[in-house]
């Protein structure tokens, strides 16, 4: 077992405590609550190795302090820390969206230093999508949870190895298709740093690539599963739906979208947490 502790700025406004907040209450890849605790306790599996990683995040002003405890790449898994929490991400003009658009303004006011965080990795995002499929998502979330305390690792998820090996027994065709994510995270397909090395649209192809990987699918995978800033979503109903809500017909997608880059991710997910901030 090994330890490597660092600290990085964090270019632009950031809270550790409202991202904490918010990932407590994401069912999806809900953190456990640690109302003692300072800072973030959390175990994953790093994504270009499957091992398994302890880590320890804390917020000193502007900088984050990590400390990852593993017997793998803890290079990667630091990496892999401030991608999921999207603390890699020059954020400096994002206030700037707030000045082009009250809706942004009003959810940045309510989450301050909010930056989009929930799953550790596109492999977990990409099981999710499939686990979600015609289920409610208390029932998803308690398939994940039983594969978790099954299969996994002391808290953390299943490694692909572990759920490829498996025979599940699931509804539909989701157990032929978690047997084909499990491959391709194996071979390297479904982690973070890989998809985040290519243009968006590169990555969509990569993940629609594997059985069972769908448009909506694809996209989760990509916006939430590597965490890329400025992506839109076009195919979450839920999204359209807020959007004329709260900003009417006036004006078309494109035109109130356009206002968020190079954000566009954050500025989606800003407003389904403030959906949920006002409890819709």
């Amino acid at each position: 077992m090994s330890r490597l502790e660092t600290v990085h700025d964090v270019v632009g406004p950031w809270s550790l405590a409202t991202s904490r907040r918010f990932w407590e209450g994401f069912t999806p890849g809900r953190l456990a609550s640690q109302t003692q605790a300072p800072g973030i306790h959390t175990t994953f599996l790093c994504d270009t190795d499957w091992q398994r990683v302890d880590a320890v995040i804390t917020q000193d002003g502007p900088s984050v302090h990590i400390v990852v405890d593993g017997t793998g790449d803890l290079d990667a898994a630091t990496d892999q820390v401030r991608r999921l929490l999207s603390i890699d991400i020059d954020g400096r003009s994002w206030p700037d969206v707030a000045m082009r658009d009250g809706v942004i303004a009003e959810a940045q006011a309510q989450l301050r230093g909010f930056r989009p965080c929930g799953f550790f990795s596109p492999y977990e995002a990409a099981v999710w999508s499939v686990l979600s499929q015609r289920l409610q998502i208390r029932q998803a979330a308690a398939i994940k949870t039983r594969l978790t305390q099954q299969l996994g690792d002391d808290g953390a998820f299943p490694s692909p190895a572990a759920l490829f090996a498996e025979s599940l027994v699931l509804p539909g065709r989701k157990a032929e298709y978690l047997h084909a994510i499990a491959e391709a995270a194996l071979d390297g397909r479904l982690s973070g740093s890989f998809l985040r090395s290519m243009p968006s649209a590169e990555a969509f192809v990569q993940v629609q690539g594997i059985l069972g990987m769908g448009p909506f699918s694809a996209e989760l995978v990509v916006i939430r599963g590597a965490n890329f800033p400025d992506v839109l979503p076009h195919h979450e109903g839920k999204l359209s739906d807020e959007i004329t809500r709260r900003y009417g017909t006036d004006r078309s997608f494109d035109e109130i979208t356009e206002a968020w880059k190079p954000y566009r991710s954050w500025a989606t997910v800003h407003l389904r947490a403030l959906r949920a901030a006002e409890g819709r």
